[in-house]
C-alpha cells in the first residue's frame, strides 16, 4: 500500500517537473507564432512615382529642453561671420533628395547655403550630413495640399481634411527622418497653408520642438506667419522665387531682383530648385555677392534679422 502510494507521488511529480511551459513569447507547443504588427502608412502616389519611398516610424515630439538651453533652431544654425552691416541674402533650394545626382550638384555650391530636403526621399541620412559637412543650413520640407485638386503633394502629405491627430501624426513622421535641421518649409501647400484650423498644430508642433516656419508663399492667403507670431514660432517668408520661368535669362532677372529687395529692405529670401540651369546660374552669381556689398548668409540668420527689427528675437 505505502509502496503504491510513493510511486503515485513519484509519477505526478515527474509529469509536473517535465511539462514545457510557455516561453517569453507566450506561445505554446504547436501555436503559430503571430509577427508584429508593422507601423502604418496611409498610401499616398508619389510625385516621383519612379522612386521607392522609404519608411519611418512616427515619433512623438521629443522632450522639451531645459529652460536655459538654446532652442533646435539656434542649436542647429550655421554660424555666421560678422556681416559688417551688409545686407543679408539667403537662398534656399527645395526638393532636394529625390535626385542625387543634382542634390550633389547642389552640395557643391559655395555656401553657406540653406537646402530643404523632401521627407520622402531616399538615404537623407547620408544626404544630408554631406549637406553639414560642406557648410550648408538644413530645412525639412514638408508637402502640403495645393489649391489645385490635380497637384500631388506627395507620400505623407499634410490635407486639409485631416483630423489633428492625422496631422501631427504625418509631420511627425517627417519631421523624423533626418537631423540637424532648422526647421521647415512647405513644399506646394497653397491650400493647407491658408487654412488656419489645419495649420494650428502645425505651429503648435514647431513651438514645442523651437523651429522655424519658413514661409514658401505659395498662395498670397497664406496664414503661416500671421500664425507663426502668435503661436511663438521664429519665422519668415520668401521674397523671390528665382526658377518659375527655368530661361537663363529669367533667373538672372530673379536674382537681380533678389539684390534690389535685399537692398530695399536689408534682406532677401530666395527660393530655387536643383534644375540645371539655376545651379548654372548660382555657380556664377554666387561668388559675386561678396563684391556687390551682399552677405550669403543662412536663412536663421535672416530669421533672427527680421524678428530683431519685430522685436521677437528672444523666441
Amino acid at each position: 500500500m505505502v509502496f503504491c502510494a510513493g510511486a503515485l507521488l513519484l509519477a505526478t511529480f515527474s509529469f509536473r517537473h517535465g511539462e514545457k511551459l510557455p516561453g517569453p513569447s507566450g506561445a505554446r507547443p504547436g501555436e503559430a507564432s503571430v509577427a508584429p504588427a508593422q507601423p502604418f502608412a496611409p498610401p499616398e502616389k508619389s510625385v516621383q512615382p519612379a522612386r521607392p519611398t522609404e519608411e519611418a516610424t512616427l515619433r512623438p515630439p521629443p522632450p522639451m529642453p531645459p529652460a536655459a538651453a538654446k532652442p533646435a533652431w539656434l542649436r542647429y544654425a550655421v554660424p555666421v561671420p560678422p556681416t559688417s552691416n551688409r545686407t543679408l541674402v539667403a537662398v534656399v533650394l527645395d526638393d532636394l533628395g529625390l535626385d542625387r545626382a543634382r542634390t550633389a550638384e547642389a552640395i557643391r555650391l559655395s555656401g553657406p547655403l540653406t537646402l530643404s530636403f523632401m521627407t520622402y526621399a531616399s538615404d537623407l541620412a547620408a544626404q544630408t550630413q554631406a549637406a553639414r559637412r560642406a557648410g550648408h543650413e538644413l530645412l525639412v520640407h514638408v508637402p502640403m495640399e495645393a489649391v489645385d485638386q490635380h497637384a500631388d503633394p506627395g507620400p505623407h502629405g499634410l490635407f486639409t481634411a485631416l483630423s489633428r491627430d492625422e496631422i501631427l501624426e504625418r509631420l511627425r513622421w517627417g519631421l523624423g527622418r533626418f537631423d540637424g535641421f532648422v526647421g521647415i518649409n512647405n513644399h506646394m501647400g497653397s491650400k493647407f497653408t491658408s487654412d488656419e484650423r489645419a495649420m494650428a498644430p502645425v505651429m503648435e508642433e514647431l513651438h514645442s520642438r523651437g523651429l522655424v516656419f519658413l514661409d514658401s508663399r505659395t498662395s498670397p492667403s497664406s496664414a503661416g506667419i500671421r500664425l507663426a507670431v502668435a503661436y511663438g514660432v521664429p519665422h519668415a517668408a520668401r521674397d523671390v522665387f528665382l526658377d518659375d520661368e527655368q530661361r537663363p535669362a529669367a533667373i538672372d532677372k530673379q536674382l537681380a531682383r533678389v539684390e534690389q529687395l535685399a537692398r530695399q529692405h536689408g534682406s532677401a529670401i530666395a527660393i530655387g530648385h536643383p534644375h540645371d540651369t539655376t545651379i548654372a546660374a548660382l555657380k556664377a552669381w554666387l561668388p559675386l555677392l561678396g563684391e556687390k556689398g551682399l552677405a550669403l548668409v543662412p536663412v536663421s540668420a535672416v530669421v533672427r534679422h527680421r524678428m530683431s527689427e519685430e522685436g521677437e528675437v528672444g523666441r
